[in-house]
This record gives C-alpha cells, structure tokens and sequence, in this order.
C-alpha cells in the first residue's frame, strides 16, 4: 500500500521551506527528512541553498520523499512542490515564495493574521492556507520557530508519523542541549495542535502558479558598456523589512538623550534625525524615530542605549508601518 498519496510525475512528493538564516529552516529540513526516512522507511533527500550564511539573508530548504522502492535521482532544487512552508511573511516582498505551488498544493505561513489579509498580501489565489503563530509558540515555550512549524508540517503531510518527529528530537538534542528536549517536544505538539487550515477550491483546468526562476540583473549581455556599476552596493531602496527575524527595537522618545550611540551602531543607519536647537538656543540633532524599512532588526540599538530608551517588542502585522519614520532623501 502507497504510503504517499500526493506525487509527482517522478513519484516524489516535495516540500519547499522560504526561510531567512537564523531561523532554522536548514535543520528543520534535515530533521523532517529523517522524521520520514528512519521513522516511516521512505526514501528521502534533504538540501538548502543559501548565500552568504549570515543572520537575515534568504535560505530555502528542499525536502523530497519516495516509496522505498523508487529511487531518488533528481538533486536539483524543487520548483513545483506540493507544500510550501513560509517561516517569514515578509519575504513575499522580495522573493516570489508562491512560485510553482500546484493547483492543490499547500501553503503554510508562519503569521498571525487572518486568512484574508494573508491571501491579499501574498496574492494567493486558490488551495489550501495553512496560518500558525509559529513565532508566538517560540516564544511561550524559549524555543525556536523551526520547531512550531515542524509540528505544523506534520499536520499537513498527514502520512507522516508525529511519533517519529519526537524521536529525532530527542535525538537531536539530548546530548549538547539535554535541557531543550521537553521544551522543544512541547512546542512541537502545540504546532502540530495549533495550525489552522483554510481551502479555496481551484477553479476547473486551474495550472497551478507558474515557477519563475530567478536571473541575475546583470550578466554579460546586460552589463552597461564599461562594466561600470551604475547600481552600487546600498539599502537605499531596499525594504529590509523580510530580514528581521520576528523582533524589533521601539523608542521611547520621553528618556532619549539624543546621544547617538544607536546610529554609530546601526549597519544601515535607519534612525531619523532633524537639526534644531537646545535649551541654550545651541544647534544640535534630535532624533526623530526609525525608518523600519531598513530595520533589520539586528538589536544593537537595543545593547548601546545607555538610558534604556530602546527595548525589545515582538513585531506585530503593521506595527512597523504605522510606527514608522520615514527618511526624505532629496
């Protein structure tokens, strides 16, 4: 008996994770892969594709499971998965995390708004949509996002065993983090409990949304006459808003000192200042607010704040937006 009831034309069933680094999309990967080859005996393949291996940065994970008796020779990235797992909303800003999602394909998204807001933002037009508060979870249970949506992803590949996924937990943890077992077998219960699920039927000869694989802006038939960079290495219309892995600094304007410290640490200087003049009628700069189109959310503000004006909050569905100061670039 078929253990896979979704395949593809090769007979692989195929997740894709849109992720950004730090938020484990790579193990998560790796553990889910085990999950099905040690637990269930599937044949299955594990790899990500990533940059430069820093905090921010996008990371996808491919994840492909067979029959034990088909074998897997196809190593090349997945273009048209049967689900797709969204561990930062935000990256549909600057990464096309729909592409070649199948007609009945799955989408689940790390989020905490409503099925609506979700499907206008990401312009999902018809299967099902998978929403948890994968962060929310992390959270409550001092864990890590990777984790919550794993419990998630067992709910939606249903022929998967969630006894299987404790296992390698255990397995992963209980030698370096022994501590982290329970805590982290917890928080992928309550993924696994919590997710919610919404269907929009595909209307009739629906194709599923065409794959678009990404070209590189300049390459030897497009570079300017010279190879001179017109386009240099900058943020200034960039929204770094996909990087930020879930928190962000909040000002508090009442104690701050104008001292300047967070823009001397800021990589991408997105505190907003304006000229004025002290008590004495001395001409000096004050700070306005943040720019959180270029708030990676990397929080040394939050470490250098001599008067604690800069603390932690989760970051909420427009909170950024309606909090933020915006720089005028003449």
């Amino acid at each position: 008996m078929s253990i896979l009831t979704k395949k593809n034309e090769l007979g692989f069933f195929e997740i894709r994770l849109e992720s950004i680094g730090g938020m484990g999309a790579n193990l998560a990967g790796k553990m889910l892969a085990e999950s099905g080859v040690l637990g269930l005996g599937l044949n299955g393949s594990c790899f990500s594709s990533y940059g430069s291996e820093k905090k921010g940065s996008p990371v996808k994970s491919f994840v492909r499971f067979c029959e034990p008796d088909v074998d897997i020779r196809d190593h090349s990235p997945i273009e048209e998965p049967n689900v797709i797992g969204l561990f930062h909303e935000a990256l549909y800003k600057t990464v096309n995390v729909l592409s070649g999602l199948k007609p009945d394909g799955i989408l689940l998204v790390n989020s905490t708004r409503s099925f609506e807001e979700i499907r206008k933002d990401l312009n999902f037009p018809y299967g099902t949509l998978a929403v948890i508060d994968a962060m929310g979870i992390a959270i409550d249970e001092h864990t890590k996002v990777n984790t919550s949506m794993l419990g998630a992803l067992f709910r939606i590949c249903d022929f998967m065993d969630p006894d299987s996924m404790r296992e390698v937990i255990r397995h992963t943890f209980h030698k370096k983090y022994p501590h982290l077992v329970e805590p982290n077998i917890r928080t992928f219960d309550r993924g696994y409990q919590e997710v919610r699920f919404q269907t929009i039927e595909a209307p009739k000869g629906a194709t599923g949304i065409r794959f678009e694989r990404p070209q590189p802006l300049l390459g030897y038939e497009t570079q300017p006459l010279g190879g001179i960079i017109r386009t240099q290495g900058n943020s200034v219309l960039k929204d770094l808003s996909g990087s930020r892995q879930g928190f962000l600094p909040e000002l508090n304007l009442d104690t701050c000192i104008d001292c300047a410290n967070c823009d001397a640490v800021c990589p991408d200087l997105c505190f907003v200042w304006e000229s004025g003049e002290d008590k004495k009628g001395r001409p000096q700069m004050f700070l306005r607010g943040i720019d959180y189109q270029y708030c990676k959310g990397c929080l040394k503000c939050v470490e250098i704040c001599p008067t604690g004006s800069l603390t932690v909050r989760r970051e909420e569905a427009g909170y950024a937006d309606s909090h933020r100061v915006a720089h005028v670039f003449n």
